[in-house]
């Protein structure tokens, strides 16, 4: 099987989180015996500067008029890789307007991508939902990566299939460090709720790992490192802390579920899906630094519940998020698509 992979986000070092999922699931493709080719932001189309930086969304406020030379070079690069392919994936809304003239069946995937604003998959779907019917109805299948997407997405009128992004659940894992750490993973971006973050838990051993606008509010954050670094910082965590509610999907809470790290994290978005309170880890309402900080202080005082919520964690992601299954039903999809157009 041949697929074209198009994508506006893509990491472009081993420290970019932008994308990481994507690349991912690439891999474990082509682990299958997929032949891939990725058409992404300045590896495959140009993207005249509105990619990377402050992000999609940003970009296209400061500079719409690139938008539409952008959608071109995207459009020729697809159409030249589509002659040799038996499908298209494309991730991201955006992306469905283009994938439609590429002349193969295509399977479109949402993110979400909260810190879109505005321009994320699920607003979209809300504000627009006749303009989302039109870019996803000649798509194939379209895959959601969390309920909380499909629900926005089938509102509008689009049917969908819910497939997580996968993560890699090691086989096994080792107590934590000494002293406590409390792990951060993500963006420093006013959408994550990184005030919240400082102000509940800012005084504790806070371990950050990200970067963003907000780097000079946390000058101890380690920035942005290789993906293998964040599995040690998992490694080492007690607790992982996820105070965004407007995750898409949530993925650094799912790698510390596959790590056995509780997870304390706001109620609401996907996060909703990932952690069960009292279960896989412990809710708490957004933006209440009060909540979060007494939630933290409750497991880093008590090991026995951190084992019992980190086990179970384990459990629910293994079975949930493990890349063997997802990767599984990927596969399935593309077959179905490509029956279809048959």
């Amino acid at each position: 099987m041949r697929v074209v992979v198009l994508t506006t986000s893509w990491p472009r070092t081993e420290s970019e989180f932008a994308g990481r999922f994507v690349a991912d699931a690439v891999e474990r493709l082509q682990e299958q015996g997929v032949e891939v080719e990725v058409l992404a932001p300045g590896s495959g189309y140009d993207d005249h500067g509105l990619a990377y930086g402050g992000g999609m969304a940003a970009n296209l406020r400061r500079r719409p008029w690139a938008a539409p030379l952008m959608l071109l070079s995207m459009l020729r690069a697809l159409r030249r890789a589509a002659r040799e392919a038996d499908l298209v994936h494309a991730h991201w809304l955006l992306t469905a307007a283009v994938a439609r003239f590429g002349g193969k069946p295509f399977v479109v995937t949402l993110h979400g991508s909260g810190s879109a604003g505005s321009f994320s998959d699920v607003e979209m779907a809300r504000e627009r939902p006749g303009l989302v019917r039109f870019l996803l109805r000649p798509a194939a299948a379209v895959i959601c990566v969390s309920e909380t997407v499909a629900a926005g997405v089938r509102a509008a009128g689009v049917e969908v299939v819910v497939i997580p992004n996968g993560v890699r659940v090691p086989e096994r894992v080792g107590p934590s460090a000494d002293p406590q750490e409390v792990l951060y993973v993500g963006r420093l971006s006013p959408e994550k709720n990184v005030d919240t973050l400082l102000e509940a838990v800012g005084d504790l051993n806070l371990v950050v790992a990200g970067d963003g606008p907000l780097r000079e509010r946390v000058p101890h954050a380690l920035g942005a490192v290789p993906h293998a670094e964040v599995e040690r910082l998992l490694e080492r965590a007690t607790i992982v802390v996820a105070p965004c509610e407007r995750e898409g999907f949530g993925l650094a809470a799912a790698e510390a579920m596959a790590f056995g790290r509780p997870v304390v994290a706001a109620a609401g978005g996907a996060l909703l899906e990932l952690v069960a309170d009292g279960e896989t880890g412990l809710l708490v309402p957004p933006r209440d630094a009060t909540a979060l900080r007494s939630a933290v202080e409750r497991l880093l005082a008590d090991p026995a519940l951190r084992e019992r919520l980190g086990r179970e964690a384990r459990a629910r992601a293994r079975e949930r998020f493990g890349w063997d299954a997802v990767i599984e039903r990927t596969l399935a999809v593309y077959r179905s698509a490509l029956a279809s157009a048959r």
